[in-house]
């Protein structure tokens, strides 16, 4: 296939332009650094080449765009504004270019977060579930679908990402750190659900929705098996063979996170229906496999 990536420098773009390769597919890296011709059947273009270059865009099989300034920080006002900003105004810069091919991609994976369902320790969300604005995370992903549909092509998949399981990068080495040093346990009550998924689970799954014509709306990028913060911690510890005895207070998070912590808080059960409906295989669908498939046997 040929796929262009917008975002393949962050923790799923760069591990999905690997896998893509191994494929054999042929790639277009999208990002904001300027055109590097070709290596390793990587062409690269910059946002501000979009118009220029779009003889590489025509026919496309998909586009992947997953670009947006990280989550991962403290949530001042003006990193609120960046975090919402960078991605309506990729989603925009797509938009004028899909417009003008002759041809447009035949799929377009466009990024979204599980946050778009609010949070719940009771409900499960499939993707029938409703979606609202009822926090700056939900705020934020709803408003970036909404520009998504804008994007010229034949079919548009929505990509609700819960939480990737990494070794290299994401919140795992964050949250492994404290048990490292035998100080691990649960966040806040331990009540509240983390919906999850495997790296290599979520690239093959991106891969999956270009590839079936039958697949598109929103799909939950999600492991079947969520589980709840309590849960998590004792997998963890047992991966990494260390205690798992010390919670995390709430009060401690906020301090220390501010409004971010929120995201460690509260959370949702949120399920990959329409993945399995249509016939995606998860390789970890527990989260002791996932982890053990990252740790193997080092506790360090």
């Amino acid at each position: 296939m040929r796929i262009a990536v917008c975002g393949g420098t962050g923790l799923i773009g760069g591990k999905l332009i690997r896998y893509l390769q191994l494929c054999g597919d042929e790639i277009v890296l999208v990002s904001r650094q300027g055109s590097g011709g070709i290596r390793d059947r990587l062409k690269t273009v910059s946002w501000d080449e979009l118009a220029d270059r779009k003889g590489l865009f025509e026919g496309l099989d998909g586009i992947v765009n997953l670009a947006g300034e990280t989550i991962n920080q403290r949530w001042t006002a003006r990193a609120k504004r960046r975090v919402l900003d960078s991605r309506l105004e990729a989603v925009a810069k797509l938009a004028r270019l899909t417009e003008s091919l002759d041809e447009k991609p035949k799929a377009v994976v466009n990024g979204s977060a599980v946050g778009i369902y609010g949070t719940s320790e009771t409900d499960v969300f499939n993707e029938t579930s409703p979606v609202a604005a009822v926090d700056f995370l939900s705020g934020v992903v709803l408003e970036w679908e909404r520009a998504a549909r804008s994007i010229a092509c034949d079919r548009l998949v929505l990509l609700r990402t819960g939480v990737v399981l990494d070794r290299d990068g994401g919140a795992l080495p964050l949250m492994a750190l404290p048990f490292k040093f035998g100080a691990g346990g649960k966040v806040g009550s331990g009540r509240q659900w983390l919906s999850w998924i495997h790296i290599d689970d979520i690239v093959r799954l991106i891969r999956h929705c270009l590839e079936r014509p039958d697949v598109r709306g929103p799909v939950n990028a999600t492991a079947p098996h969520p589980v709840t913060s309590s849960d998590f911690a004792r997998a963890l510890g047992r991966a990494l063979r260390r205690p798992s005895l010390f919670p995390a207070p709430a009060f401690a998070l906020r301090l220390a996170l501010g409004e971010m912590a929120d995201m460690l808080l509260t959370g949702q059960n949120v399920v990959p229906a329409k993945a399995v409906e249509h016939g995606f295989a998860f390789r970890h669908p527990t989260v002791d496999e996932a982890l053990k498939a990252i740790y193997g046997g080092d506790s360090a």
